[in-house]
C-alpha cells in the first residue's frame, strides 16, 4: 500500500528562545535519552557496539555524555523545537522563581537572571545547534559574556565575532572580544582592538584598564630594553588615564607601581599616597570580603612604594590572612611585589615572607599490599603509621597543592592528608577510571570508597589515555610524566616551589612502579625526598621483601615491536585553501608546502614521520621540545611570508595544534611508508580545527610534558576549557608562543 505522507510540523521559524531556555534544551535532551534508555533496558535491552534486534542490543545504551555528537544533536534539536513549538502554541515558560517570558519574535527579552541559569552544556547545546543564528545580536552578546565568566575565551571569541556582524559598531562587543583574545593568548590582536576604541574617544575603566594591561604584558615580554620599557610606559598611560577618570583603587595602584617600574617615582609615590587614602576610607566602611582582600593588598603596594616598609610588611601580612585560600590572588599580588622590588631598595625577604605561597607536592608511592602478597612491603598494618608520616612531611614542606594517582595505599593516604590540610587534590589516572579501580584500587576491600570521595573533592581528575596501553609500563610512564608537568605549571603559575615526594622501600622494581619514576624525576633534575616505607615496616618488626612489584599486570617487555612510545604529534591546516583557484594550486604546492618542506629538512631535530593531504598536514617528533619549536618557527614562517607576491590567496595562513603521547609506529601496509597510530593522534587532530589562524594551540599534555622536560625555549599559556571539533569534549588548551627575556 501506498501511502502519501507529508509532514507539517507547527511553523515556528519566527520563535525566539532565550538564554535560560537554550539552556534547559540541554537537560530536556538528557532526560530524553534517560527516558528511552530506561525504557529499553526495562524491555530486556542491553549495550551492544551495533544494534541488534534479536540479542535485544543497542550502541547508545551509554550515559548521555557517552554519545556520539550526532546522538545528542538529535536529542537536542527534538529538546529545542518542542520549547518553540510550545512558545508557538501560545504556552508562557518561566523559570522556578522567575518572571521572564518567551513568545514570538519581538517579545523575548532575557533578563539578568537568565544569564546566570546558562551552564556550560547550554553554551555548547545552543553554539553547536546554531540556535544564536535566529536569537539577535543581544543574546549572542550575553552568551559571550557568560563564556567569559565559565573561563571559555575561544567559545566566546566564536560567539562575539558573530555578534559583531550583526552590530559592527558596537563599543561592548568589541571590548568583550578583546577581552576574550587576551585571555586566549593574542594579546597584539587585543592590544589593537582596545587602542582603536581608544582613538574613537569611547573608552571606559575597563577598556583602558584591558589596554593598559595589554602592554604590560608586551613590555615584559620584549626581548629589546627600550621596546620593553616604552610598552611599559603605554601601560602607565593607560592606567594614569583610567584612574582619573574613575578615582578607582586598582587603576592607581597599578598607574602608581608603573611610574616607578618606568623611571617616575614622585608621580608613582603621589597616586600611592591619594590611593592609601581612599583604601583606608574603603575599609572603614566594612568592604565586603573580596573588595577587602585587594585593598589590603592595595595598601600593601602603596606602603612599598611611599618606602615605609614596615606598613608594607603588616598591610601584606593581613591581606595573606584575608586571602589564605586565594591562591592566585596572592600570586598576583606577589608579582606586583617583586616588580616593585627589582626597582627598589630594601630588603625583599621581609616582603617576600609576608606573601609566602605553599608549596606543590608531586607525590609517587607504592601501594598496600594485596591480600595474598608472599612477603611484606606496605601491609595494612602499616597504614596509620605510613599516613602519619606523610602528614608530617607535608607540615614541613608547607605543602597544600598535590598531585598523585589515586591508587590504593600511598596515593590515596597522600591525597586525604592534602586534603586534611585545605590543600587541593589533583589526581592524574593512567587511564579509564572503570578499569584503574579493578587494577590498583579494589585489589584491597575498603579502598574504593575512599577513592570515589577523592575523586569527587579533587580540583581536576585528568585521565592521561582512555584505555590501558599494550605493554606493563607505558600508561604508567605517560600518567608519571602528566603529574610531574601539571605538577610543574601550577608551581610556575604561582611562582612557588615544586618537590617531589616518594613513599619508597629504596628497591628496584616494575617498569612503570615507584622505583621507575623516583629515578625518572631525578633524571629531570628534582631532588625527590623519600618517605622510606622499608625503614618504617623495620620499626614495625615487619620481613622486607627481596622484591618489589609496583603494576598489577604482567611483566613489561621493552623488545615488543608494537610497543607504544611517548612521541610529540603537530596538525596543520591551510586557511583559505578552498579559495584556490586551479592555477594556484601549482603555486601552492611549490611555494607553500615546499616552504614547509624545505624548513622541515633544515631542521635540527627533524620530524620522524611526516604526511600531506591538500591542506593538512601532519608530523611526528620524538619529544616535545622539537615539536614545539618547529611549530613556531613554521607559523612564523608562514606569517612573515608575502604569498599575494608568490600569486596565491594574501591571507593564507596556518591553524598549528601540537599534542603529545603514547603512540604506536608501524609500516603502513598501503604506502609502505613508517607511520604512528593511536588514539593520541586522534586526540591531536581535535585540537587543529579550533585554533585561531596565525597562531599555535597544544593540549594539556603537551603542556605538561614541555613542564616536565623542563622546556625553556617556548612557553604554553592557558587559554581556557575549548570545545574540541567533531564532538569530541571539552579540554584544557593551551596557546604556544616563544618564551622571551622579561628584561635587559
Amino acid at each position: 500500500m501506498t501511502v502519501d505522507y507529508k509532514p507539517e510540523p507547527i511553523p515556528t521559524a519566527d520563535v525566539r528562545l532565550g538564554e535560560d531556555l537554550l539552556a534547559l534544551s540541554e537537560t530536556l535532551a538528557k532526560n530524553a535519552h534517560d527516558r528511552w534508555a530506561a525504557q529499553r533496558l526495562a524491555d530486556g535491552w542491553r549495550y551492544g557496539p551495533t544494534r541488534n534486534d534479536e540479542r535485544k542490543e543497542h550502541p547508545c545504551l551509554v550515559p548521555y555524555e557517552s554519545l556520539p555528537e550526532s546522538e545528542k544533536t538529535y536529542d537536542r534539536t527534538v529538546a529545542l523545537e518542542t520549547l518553540r513549538v510550545l512558545v508557538a502554541l501560545g504556552y508562557v515558560l518561566q523559570p522556578p522563581g522567575g518572571d521572564r517570558r518567551a513568545g514570538a519574535a519581538g517579545d523575548d527579552r532575557p533578563d539578568s537572571d537568565a544569564e546566570s541559569s546558562l551552564r556550560p552544556a547550554g553554551l555548547a547545546a545552543l553554539w553547536g545547534a546554531g540556535e544564536l543564528a535566529a536569537s539577535g545580536e543581544d543574546v549572542y552578546q550575553q552568551v559571550g559574556e557568560r563564556a567569559l565568566q565559565l573561563g571559555k575565551p575561544l567559545l566566546a571569541c566564536d560567539v562575539l565575532e558573530e555578534a559583531i556582524k550583526l552590530r559592527p559598531g558596537s563599543p561592548r562587543l568589541r571590548q568583550l572580544q578583546a577581552l576574550a583574545l587576551l585571555r586566549g593568548g593574542a594579546t597584539e590582536r587585543a592590544n589593537r582592538i582596545l587602542g582603536q576604541l581608544d582613538r574613537e574617544a569611547v573608552a571606559d575603566e575597563e577598556t583602558l584598564g584591558l589596554l593598559a594591561r595589554t602592554h604590560k604584558d608586551l613590555g615584559l615580554r620584549a626581548t629589546d630594553p627600550a621596546m620593553r620599557m616604552a610598552e611599559l610606559s603605554r601601560a602607565h598611560e593607560a592606567y594614569a588615564r583610567a584612574y582619573r577618570l574613575t578615582g578607582g583603587y586598582w587603576t592607581g595602584i597599578n598607574a602608581a607601581t608603573l611610574a616607578v617600574v618606568t623611571g617616575h617615582r614622585e608621580t608613582g609615590s603621589a597616586i600611592a599616597r591619594e590611593v592609601r587614602e581612599r583604601c583606608l576610607d574603603g575599609l572603614q566602611q566594612q568592604a565586603p570580603r573580596d573588595d577587602r582582600y585587594w585593598i589590603l593588598a592595595t595598601l600593601g603596594e602603596a606602603a612599598l612604594i611611599l618606602g615605609d616598609w614596615p606598613e608594607a610588611e603588616e598591610w601584606y601580612t593581613r591581606a595573606a590572612e584575608a586571602g589564605s585560600d586565594r591562591l592566585g590572588d596572592l600570586s598576583s599580588t606577589r608579582r606586583n611585589a617583586r616588580l616593585l622590588l627589582d626597582h627598589l631598595d630594601g630588603d625583599r625577604t621581609r616582603i617576600e615572607q609576608c606573601l609566602r605561597l605553599p608549596r606543590v607536592i608531586v607525590f609517587t608511592g607504592h601501594m598496600i599490599d594485596a591480600p595474598g602478597r608472599r612477603s611484606a612491603r606496605f601491609p595494612s598494618a602499616l597504614e596509620d603509621l605510613v599516613r602519619r608520616a606523610i602528614r608530617k612531611r607535608i607540615d614541613e614542606l608547607d605543602g597544600r597543592l598535590g598531585f598523585a594517582a589515586g591508587a590504593c595505599g600511598g596515593d590515596i593516604l597522600f591525597l586525604e592528608s592534602i586534603l586534611e590540610v585545605g590543600g587541593e587534590a589533583n589526581v592524574v589516572l593512567p587511564y579509564g577510571r572503570d578499569r584503574f579501580v579493578a587494577d590498583s584500587v579494589e585489589i584491597v576491600p575498603g579502598w574504593k570508597p575512599r577513592f570515589d570521595r577523592l575523586l569527587d573533592r579533587a580540583v581536576q581528575v585528568v585521565v592521561a589515555s582512555p584505555e590501558r596501553l599494550e605493554g606493563a609500563s607505558a600508561s604508567y610512564d605517560y600518567a608519571s610524566l602528566l603529574l610531574l608537568g601539571l605538577a610543574s605549571i601550577r608551581a610556575e603559575q604561582l611562582e612557588t616551589d615544586l618537590v617531589a615526594l616518594a613513599l619508597w622501600d629504596g628497591r628496584t622494581g616494575s617498569p612503570g612502579g615507584t622505583a621507575s619514576v623516583v629515578e625518572d624525576w631525578r633524571r629531570r633534575g628534582h631532588e625527590v625526598q623519600i618517605i622510606d616505607v622499608g625503614e618504617l615496616l623495620r620499626q614495625s618488626g615487619g620481613e622486607i621483601e627481596a622484591r618489589s612489584d609496583d603494576l598489577p599486570s604482567p611483566p613489561n617487555r621493552p623488545d615488543m615491536p608494537d610497543a607504544p612510545r611517548i612521541m610529540a604529534i603537530l596538525f596543520a591546516d591551510a586557511v583559505q585553501f578552498s579559495k584556490l583557484t586551479e592555477s594556484q594550486v601549482p603555486r601552492f604546492v611549490e611555494h607553500f608546502l615546499g616552504a614547509i618542506g624545505k624548513l622541515a629538512d633544515e631542521a635540527e631535530c627533524p620530524p620522524v614521520a611526516r604526511n600531506t593531504w591538500g591542506d593538512g598536514l601532519y608530523l611526528v617528533f620524538s619529544g616535545v621540545r622539537e615539536a614545539g619549536a618547529f611549530a613556531l618557527r613554521l607559523s612564523e614562517l608562514v606569517n612573515r611570508t608575502d604569498w599575494a607576491g608568490k600569486g596565491l590567496p594574501p591571507g593564507l595562513n596556518l591553524r598549528v595544534a601540537l599534542h603529545a603521547g603514547p603512540v604506536y609506529s608501524c609500516r603502513d601496509p598501503v604506502t609502505g611508508q613508517i607511520n604512528y597510530i593511536g588514539s593520541h593522534v586522534s586526540r591531536g587532530a581535535r585540537i587543529e580545527p579550533i585554533t585561531p589562524p596565525g597562531h599555535v594551540y597544544a593540549s594539556q599534555a603537551f603542556a605538561a610534558l614541555a613542564a616536565a622536560a623542563r622546556v625553556r625555549e617556548f612557553v604554553c599559556e592557558y587559554a581556557g576549557q575549548t570545545i574540541w571539533a567533531k564532538g569530541y569534549g571539552t579540554f584544557p588548551t593551551y596557546h604556544v608562543r616563544r618564551r622571551e627575556p622579561t628584561g635587559p
